[in-house]
């Protein structure tokens, strides 16, 4: 999942950050309204987590611009007051969920996982491939009802593939998805993670799942193919 963290104070940020991209998710960070609205126009997130009171515009106002821009990914608005008239102006504004600090990050977690179910993009709970299913709230892989151990990059890499079965799939869309602007990685890395999701996924003797589309990317087979 690709998120965007709105928050000014830094340690925050930081410690959202670094907590979500180690559940797996590819996290970028703005600290001001003026640039949580550029970021959340021009690009696809599946989430986005918005400090109430950020530099203007604040919270609540970048959350009423992108419903109103038709934006409509989860948003989950945190603020450190406890006010009933806070949380019901976040909620009014078009926010999905209220969390106040400070918060344990598992609450964070369970939080953010309800929202991505609740996605207005059609998303069944969880994805299923012939005998391979992918679940997105527990982080779960199993094939034919075996739970396979799968780290959190290649997670997400299976995933985007799997909501993508039968399209081919650019490697540039795999590392937009997965990956956050920070990161600086080997040109390569993309095809180190899709042959990690292979080891995870297939069986000796079988034809991928995965299927290499030579020059552009890659595509999940579905049922029935071989």
């Amino acid at each position: 999942m690709r998120l965007l963290v709105v928050e000014d104070d830094s340690a925050m940020a930081d410690l959202l950050v670094r907590a979500l991209s180690r559940e797996g998710h590819a996290v970028d960070r703005v600290d001001n309204g003026v640039d949580a609205l550029w970021a959340a126009t021009e690009r696809e997130y599946d989430a986005v987590v918005l400090d109430a009171m950020i530099p203007a515009p604040d919270g609540f106002e970048v959350c009423r611009k992108l419903r109103a821009n038709e934006r409509w990914m989860p948003i989950l608005m945190l603020t450190a007051r406890d006010r009933v008239d806070d949380r019901v102006r976040g909620l009014d504004a078009g926010a999905d969920d209220y969390l106040t600090k400070p918060f344990a990050l598992a609450e964070l977690f369970a939080r953010l996982r309800v929202l991505l179910r609740r996605s207005p993009v059609e998303r069944p709970a969880v994805l299923r491939i012939d005998d391979l299913t992918l679940d997105p709230a527990s982080h779960e892989v199993r094939r034919a009802g075996a739970v396979l151990e799968i780290r959190p990059k290649a997670f997400a890499v299976l995933e985007y593939l799997m909501r993508n079965a039968g399209k081919i799939v650019t490697r540039t869309d795999l590392y937009d998805h997965a990956w956050d602007d920070a990161f600086d990685g080997e040109s390569n890395v993309v095809d180190v993670y899709v042959k990690r999701v292979r080891d995870v996924i297939d069986r000796p003797g079988e034809p991928s799942l995965v299927e290499t589309v030579r020059g552009v990317g890659y595509r999940m087979r579905v049922t029935g193919e071989r």
